[in-house]
């Protein structure tokens, strides 16, 4: 199960940003696009979950709603972000 999730458009250089930045961590997410005009349930779930956030990206780890880059970039600066961490061992 992804345990990661971060709310984006299509047009979002720091939204790129972080999803390079967790790929590099070797942690996986599931993207869900918020600018889509023809599906809105994104943006909305999106809205209910960070209570109305507006800016992109929008981060939410196992269920809880952590910020955007920044508040990223601190939970892994902490260490707090190491969990997340897939260890593959070798074989």
């Amino acid at each position: 199960m992804t345990r990661v999730t971060i709310y984006s458009t299509a047009s979002c250089p720091i939204c790129d940003k972080t999803k390079t930045l967790l790929k590099r961590w070797g942690i996986p997410y599931t993207e869900r696009k918020v600018d889509n005009p023809t599906d809105r349930s994104a943006l909305k779930e999106m809205l209910t979950i960070t209570n109305n956030a507006r800016t992109v990206p929008q981060i939410v780890i196992d269920g809880r709603w952590i910020g955007g880059f920044s508040e990223l970039t601190e939970l892994h600066m902490e260490g707090a972000i190491d969990a997340l961490v897939e260890k593959v061992s070798p074989t």
